[in-house]
């Protein structure tokens, strides 16, 4: 977490939480360490969010809605630049139609490990 007034940072299981909203010692609030809906993506995380995903070869798109803008625009950047874009979903999305390469569509936590035991059959595989 980090103080809103002061930026001082702190590991989450060591905030005092006998006062909600948690305070800093400079009497600032203290908040989690991410994005809330609604909130402004921080430029720099943005552009480097923007450069992994033209870089990466496989992207793998879990549990979303793809709706929110802008990391609803990612699978795109990706597979613009010649990635390889795997939704992982419980139900279609926009992506899966137009942007998505392989669509398995279920429940993360049922398809992920059959996911990933196939990927290390293939790789263990001469």
């Amino acid at each position: 977490m980090h103080c809103q007034s002061c930026d001082w940072a702190i590991e989450t299981a060591q905030v005092d939480l006998s006062e909600i909203p948690p305070r800093c010692g400079c009497g600032g609030f203290l908040r989690p360490d991410c994005i809330f809906f609604g909130e402004l993506i921080p430029h720099e995380a943005l552009f480097r969010s923007q450069q992994v995903s033209a870089a990466c070869d496989v992207m793998l798109v879990i549990g979303t809605s793809a709706t929110v803008q802008p990391a609803a625009s990612m699978p795109f950047i990706a597979r613009d630049n010649g990635a390889v874009v795997i939704e992982i979903n419980p139900e279609p999305t926009s992506l899966t139609q137009r942007i998505s390469h392989l669509p398995l569509m279920g429940a993360a936590g049922t398809i992920l490990p059959r996911l990933v035991g196939t990927i290390r059959q293939r790789l263990a595989t001469p």
